[in-house]
């Protein structure tokens, strides 16, 4: 939907998560995320081109364990960063996650580091980051690289925070206000820059990379 015809190619697809730490009933898990997405993992990176212009793209599936933040999901979006910077190509990043995988522990809170230092390398380099907020994208996923970008866009509706509703109004013993964490009020609150319905989000996103690039996708 988002990018030219068959221009996509995908990268570091073989990479799987194990059950380092030996988490209880994590690699049934796994086994059914992989079964219900039908991928390796809970993102999927690669380049293609939109309006004839070369991007790296990653997009994390809500269907692989509600798009959770594991350490392969940080690895591979690190590496994409990386090729990016190399290449000179700007990043394109679709989002939905419930945030950290708890079955990784700690080593799953590490890669918000390790991926919000990719995504500066990139960006001192001069490269454009786009981020597309999907719902929901909360947890670790919102407070790194999901709210790093140069240019972030939301589809109507999407919930983005950190905290879900119901833990910020029991810790804060106060009614939260109608629409709160949905994407038009956090682009009230000038988290978000535009909020993007899904059927023009490629020739959005076409005339972003235009204005911010050369046809070869160099900055």
């Amino acid at each position: 939907m988002l990018t030219d015809k068959r221009s996509f190619i995908e990268m570091d697809a073989e990479l799987q998560s194990r059950n380092v730490i030996e988490f209880p009933g994590y690699e049934e898990k796994l086994s059914a995320a992989k079964e219900k997405s039908r991928e390796n993992e809970g993102v999927i990176c690669g380049t293609a081109t939109i309006w004839g212009r070369k991007t790296g793209i990653f997009s994390m599936d809500a269907n692989f364990m509600m798009g959770s933040m594991g350490a392969v999901v940080g690895e591979k979006i690190t590496r994409l960063f990386e090729y990016a910077t190399e290449n000179k190509l700007p990043v394109i990043g679709i989002t939905v996650s419930g945030g950290a995988r708890m079955q990784e522990g700690m080593i799953s809170l590490m890669q918000m580091s390790k991926v919000s230092a990719a995504v500066k390398r990139h960006s001192n380099a001069g490269n454009l980051y786009i981020v597309l907020l999907t719902n929901p994208t909360t947890g670790g996923v919102d407070a790194s690289f999901a709210m790093q970008a140069d240019i972030t866009l939301a589809e109507p509706g999407a919930r983005v925070g950190f905290a879900g509703p119901r833990i910020v109004e029991k810790i804060t013993n106060q009614p939260l206000p109608k629409g709160f964490q949905k994407a038009e009020s956090v682009l009230e609150c000038g988290f978000i820059d535009e909020i993007v319905p899904r059927e023009v989000q490629m020739d959005y996103l076409g005339k972003l990379l235009e204005l911010h690039g050369e046809k070869d996708g160099c900055l």
